[in-house]
């Protein structure tokens, strides 16, 4: 360390500006500063370092002790010279020895380095008042620097840290050490950010504290994407578990809904076993709407996409939004003009509609109106920014707005956890389900809102080069038929459901347990047989291997597979490849003979 006096020649050559800079000749020199130029901020350090040491220029105390310089004359940099005796310094009163050199130059480049850092740096005196910020805490905060110069640093305050966390700051600083942690404070906009600070005590000639230093980093958005990343973490933990127990649930069901269906077609409307049976139904249905939700949420249903235009479901689906959300909340619909066409399974897309319209009901007690939207939309770099795992391309929009209270950020950010609480009533994993269908297409789906402000549900479908093709419900009067149809389930109560619908509706019904009975019936039985209704996992034999003999032993036949098992598993299976019809499990009397039909009708695969 130099020594720093008027005996040994040494003084403050000058503070230059951007113009003295560049000439050499100091702006204003320390012995010419008037009484209250002394007085201002930042100069106690240079006087308190007249007569003492004077730190190394790229030493911690000679950036903290540059800084406090800045703070005094807002100039961009000031050139520190030391005269020193010495043959290689020069005598006092020889020429260079006042010139600013290159430590003039260092402390000017150390100048720049600040000015131009990104993180924000923040200097103040010993009772906390600013004398100093840069460019970076400007442009992180929203204030200008002559805005905050002169006040303390709580206007940044947002009230989430609480008294300790303040007192475990200031014992650390009063005990001389540095203080390391995060915050969470308020623009000048009044939006919160996080920011990571290091805080350092500075320290006079004799030890006593002069102020201290603050090195900032905006963490918001590092932060925020963490949380993101362990949402979805979170989710697909949830998802995996979701999805391994919705194979045993499908069977029961398809059992208990099954039955109950045949037993309210077979009662008296007005007996009180009709009554009971219908309950059994409804709860039975309940249930198997619970595990398609959790498949869906899991991204494991096995789906059928077509090629749709989004104006046109709405359009079909207009009638029965109404009756949904009820007399008290208007509808409108507002349609994009040469609207894409996205590839997504049609009943999926309808129950992503139906649930983001039961949501904006329920945020509405009192009445209110709905508005849904259809545009093209294209993700580009600001949204893979904005939402992790975005890919930049061309969607198809869909946007549900409601006129409810809105959410604020801590619940939208819960908001497609199963049964977070903040779905809405009786909507514990729609949000769920929802959040995995869009995704399983291949999609994104999130929320805007404020509180006050209503909400807006945005998702968006991958845009597809294709033509729309139309959906036709097989009619009522055409689901039954005089076709011989051979079913194969290991599960017999399942298998005797199937049968006995089956037949109820005119069918021929062949029946086998196993993969193996299936070959022998194929093979021994001399009546044509139009379709095979086969489970796609059973013992011995799998649906798909029984469905390549069928089609060996009986050109022509074709194949509808039944399943209760995931969309990976049914994969797994060589189901999927084949382009083959999916009878989802659980199913009521009523899809078995719709899904049935829809396979006789259609055409044969090329």
């Amino acid at each position: 360390m130099g020594r720093f006096s008027k005996r040994d020649g040494g003084c403050v050559a000058g503070i230059f500006s951007p113009e003295a800079r560049k000439t050499g000749k100091p702006l204003k020199n320390r012995e010419m500063l008037s009484d209250k130029e002394e007085r201002a901020p930042g100069w106690g350090a240079l006087r308190a370092a007249q007569g003492g040491k004077v730190p190394q220029p790229f030493s911690p105390a000679g950036v903290v002790f540059f800084l406090f310089a800045l703070a005094a004359g807002a100039a961009i940099g000031y050139f520190l010279s030391l005269r020193r005796r010495g043959p290689d310094r020069g005598k006092p009163g020889e020429a260079g020895a006042n010139a600013p050199g290159a430590m003039g130059e260092r402390l000017s480049r150390i100048a720049d380095a600040v000015e131009q850092a990104g993180a924000a740096v923040v200097v103040t005196d010993a009772d906390g008042t600013i004398e100093y910020v840069n460019p970076a805490f400007e442009s992180i905060t929203g204030y200008r620097r002559d805005e905050v110069v002169g006040k303390n640093p709580r206007i940044l305050k947002s009230g989430r840290q609480d008294e300790a966390f303040y007192r475990d700051l200031w014992d650390h600083l009063a005990a001389g050490r540095s203080w390391k942690g995060v915050f969470v404070n308020r623009r000048k906009d009044g939006t919160l950010f996080e920011e990571e600070a290091v805080i350092s005590p500075l320290r006079g000639a004799a030890g006593e504290a002069t102020g201290y230093v603050a090195v900032k980093s905006d963490v918001t958005e590092d932060r925020r994407r963490e949380e993101q990343r362990r949402r979805a973490q979170r989710m697909e933990a949830v998802a995996r578990l979701a999805g391994g127990v919705a194979h045993d649930f499908n069977n029961l069901l398809t059992a208990v809904i099954g039955y109950a269906d045949l037993l309210v077609l077979q009662l008296d409307k007005e007996g009180q076993q009709r009554r009971h049976s219908e309950e059994i139904k409804r709860a039975g249905m309940r249930a198997a709407t619970l595990t398609r939700q959790l498949l869906a949420f899991s991204r494991q249903q096995v789906m059928r996409p077509k090629d749709l235009d989004l104006n046109d479901v709405l359009a079909g689906m207009e009638p029965a939004l109404r009756k949904v959300l009820g007399a008290g909340i208007g509808l409108s619909i507002v349609r994009g003009e040469a609207l894409g066409t996205v590839r997504v399974d049609p009943s999926q897309l309808e129950e992503v509609v139906v649930t983001l319209a039961l949501r904006a009901r329920e945020a509405m007690p009192e009445g209110g109106a709905v508005r849904l939207e259809t545009a093209n939309a294209d993700l580009g770099e600001g949204d893979s920014r904005r939402h992790l795992f975005v890919a930049s391309g061309p969607y198809v929009m869909l946007a549900v707005t409601d006129e409810g209270p809105g959410m604020d950020e801590e619940t939208q950010a819960r908001l497609f956890e199963p049964f977070s609480g903040d779905a809405g009533p009786g909507l514990g994993l729609g949000l769920s389900s929802v959040y995995g269908i869009v995704k399983q297409s291949e999609g994104y789906i999130w929320a805007e809102s404020e509180p006050g402000r209503g909400t807006t549900f945005r998702v968006y479908l991958p845009r597809v080069d294709a033509v729309p093709s139309a959906v036709a419900p097989v009619p009522e009067e055409r689901m039954r038929g005089t076709e011989t149809v051979l079913v194969v389930e290991d599960e017999p109560v399942v298998l005797e459901l199937v049968r006995e619908v089956l037949a109820d509706k005119g069918y021929t019904v062949l029946t086998a347990a196993n993969g193996e009975e299936g070959v022998k019936v194929l093979t021994a039985d001399p009546r044509p047989i139009h379709l095979l209704l086969t489970d796609v996992v059973m013992p011995v034999m799998a649906g798909p291997d029984l469905a390549e003999r069928a089609e060996a032993l009986r050109p022509g036949i074709k194949v509808l597979f039944m399943s209760g098992y995931t969309e990976q598993t049914v994969m797994r299976h060589g189901v999927v490849g084949r382009r083959s019809a999916i009878l989802q499990k659980p199913f009521t009397s009523d899809t078995v003979a719709r899904k049935v039909r829809e396979a006789l009708d259609a055409p044969r695969d090329p």
